[in-house]
Parts: structure tokens; sequence; C-alpha cells
């Protein structure tokens, strides 16, 4: 009997930005590697606080392919200490993201710099069958 198509076809991308190895100036932050191919589809993910992110008054996105569509700007008085943050996609075709080429995350860093943190981010995606 033939296996079906679907079967272990979901993958799971995980990132980790630190403070201590990625700094936190007020700006774009690359957090690689570059794990989630080309045609892959983002369906859900969360977000874990590792270290609660310090800097006063300070937001943090995350995106992989268009702004914030990991997570929009959060102030990092939601990002306590082992938080766990629902991701932009949440199973839906309408908030579902189409990779286009190897993609890493980036962070973006707003109002103030962070002087320290650490957030790992866990993503779900499959990749799209093109021929």
């Amino acid at each position: 009997m033939q296996e079906s198509a679907l079967v272990g076809n979901h993958r799971e991308a995980n990132f980790l930005y630190d403070f201590a190895k990625h700094g936190g100036a007020i700006g774009d932050i690359l957090v690689g590697p570059k794990v989630l191919p080309p045609q892959a589809i983002i369906t859900s993910g969360i977000i874990r606080v590792v270290t609660a992110p310090v800097g006063s008054g300070a937001t943090v996105a995350i995106k992989a392919v268009g702004s914030e569509d990991i997570l929009a700007a959060t102030a990092i008085t939601s990002l306590t200490l082992d938080a766990l943050i629902d991701v932009v996609p949440v199973g839906t075709a309408a908030t579902s993201i189409l990779t286009t080429a190897y993609t890493q995350l980036t962070f973006t860093i707003a109002t103030a710099a962070l002087t320290a943190g650490k957030i790992h981010v866990g993503l779900r995606y499959f990749v799209s069958i093109t021929s």
C-alpha cells in the first residue's frame, strides 16, 4: 500500500535572537541561518521569551518575508520571561506566508535599543509542490 503524499510534509524551523550574539541596536537584525527554503508555506508557530528583553520603551517586530508577518511591533512589556506568544500565521490561507528564496528572520528593534533579551521563534511550514 502506497503512503499518502501528505505524510511527513510538515517541517519546523527554529530561530533564536540572543542579545549577547546579535546586539540590540535600533533597526533590523538578521537571525539565521536561512533555513526556510524557497516555496515554504509558513502556517503557524509560537514565540517563547527565554530572557525578557530590556530597553525602556522598546518594541520588537519579526518578519520572514514582509513587514511584521511573524510578529507585529510589540512593546517589550508584553515580552516577559517565559511568555508564549502566537505568531501571525494561524493555519489559514489568509495568514500563511510563502517564501520565494532561502529565508531567515528579521527582528526589528524600534523606539529604543535593547540591552538584554533572548527570544525563540518556532515556525511550522511545508514546502509547496511546484512540479
